[in-house]
């Protein structure tokens, strides 16, 4: 089914917050707070009016809890990821989706479930992907991260082995588990499991961004001598790279404080000592401020919109697009379009009425949307 949306690009920081269960479950569940005031010394990004662009957005059926997707390099195939525990492939030529076997025991409950999938480096030659899901623990639930071949022709995956594993185990929150391959490393997001005050801490994997070798240790010259790049993280649910081999993540934040963050090696981002929200019980954190001798970040939402995810686009089919931060939201039901200069800047942002839970570029340029959900829509994106 093909429609045309006109997409408005007159934006606002701050927006309506209407967070769900699957994210938060606060007690003040949709309440919204005071815009809060920037970082000393900087100023919020500012939206800018731009014209009405007119996109067409062709359907492509529907998927069960969509939690992620990737295009395979050399093929014309997409792997989706469905948190219920399921891996899919899609046939872009034929659109026939087929399920995958072979996939790891899955613990599928709150946020938890399967989660990330990017193929491998070598993919090309050997059909090699890595992929993060969570397992069930004595102690609730524990995040994984594995490497396993991808048999196109049978539709299975063989030689599965786990090579990470978040600590210590806990609940169903926070998980995160994004991933990132830049070069000869492996980059994970790993989740406060909201607990909070692990994001602090250098005896845990929790709240951080890890930096690994391809095959799961910690990559010898990281800041702390541990699997930690950088620290002081919420649930950051995107990580992407830019032109400049810069790496950003997005990361939700409590009630307001979501945030575009660009990490700096053993910088520490201040999560739960410093943000742009508050508390789910009102209790106030401070803000970032200069000399907090925290990293504040280069742009923040008050009220949320719940960013589920993070694309750097890299294409040109949408002009002047290129190097974009693009972040699909939960709560807030739209994509942000954000410019990564100095200081970042949102310019764009389109209402899409649905909950957004990832977000990839197709090799011609074209963003495919994956909306969350029991059936969420898999959505194509182009200039009209």
């Amino acid at each position: 089914m093909r429609r045309i949306l006109a997409l408005s690009t007159a934006v606002a920081l701050f927006t309506g917050c209407s967070a769900t269960p699957e994210e938060v479950t606060p007690p003040t569940e949709g309440a919204t707070v005071a815009p809060a005031a920037p970082p000393q010394g900087e100023t919020a990004p500012t939206p800018v009016n731009d014209e009405t662009r007119d996109f067409t957005i062709d359907e492509h059926g529907t998927f069960t809890t969509g939690w992620a997707m990737a295009f395979l390099p050399g093929t014309d195939h997409l792997l989706i990821a469905e948190r219920r525990g399921a891996l899919q492939l899609r046939d872009q030529t034929t659109g026939e989706v087929t399920e995958i076997t072979g996939l790891p025991e899955v613990h599928a409950q709150g946020q938890a479930g399967m989660h990330d999938i990017i193929p491998g480096p070598t993919f090309e030659q050997d059909g090699m992907i890595y992929l993060s899901w969570v397992r069930p623990h004595t102690n609730g639930a524990q995040g994984v991260v594995g490497r396993a071949y991808l048999d196109m022709t049978g539709h299975e995956l063989t030689g599965l082995q786990e090579i990470w594993e978040q600590t210590p185990a806990a609940g169903n929150g926070h998980l995160s588990l994004r991933l990132l391959i830049d070069g000869d490393h492996l980059y994970v997001t790993s989740g406060d499991r909201q607990e909070m005050t692990p994001a602090q801490e250098n005896d845990t994997n929790l709240g951080s961004v890890l930096r690994l070798t391809l095959d799961g240790r910690p990559a010898p010259d990281n800041p702390w001598g541990t699997e930690q790049w950088t620290m002081g993280h919420r649930n950051p649910l995107g990580i992407d790279t830019d032109a400049q081999g810069r790496i950003w993540v997005s990361e939700m934040g409590p009630q307001g404080g979501d945030e575009l963050n660009l990490l700096v090696e053993g910088d520490n981002y201040g999560w739960p000592e410093a943000s742009m929200g508050i508390h789910y019980n009102d209790d106030p954190i401070p803000d970032h401020t200069a000399g907090d001798g925290f990293h504040g970040p280069a742009a923040w939402w008050v009220p949320s919109i719940s960013p589920g995810n993070l694309l750097i686009y890299s294409g040109e089919l949408f002009d002047g697009w290129a190097d974009s931060a693009l972040l699909g939201g939960l709560s807030g039901e739209k994509i942000v379009r954000v410019e990564l200069g100095e200081p970042a800047t949102v310019v764009d942002e389109w209402e899409m009425g649905a909950r957004i839970r990832a977000l990839a570029e197709a090799p011609d340029g074209a963003i495919w949307v994956l909306e969350d959900g029991p059936a969420g829509r898999l959505l194509e994106l182009r200039p009209a």
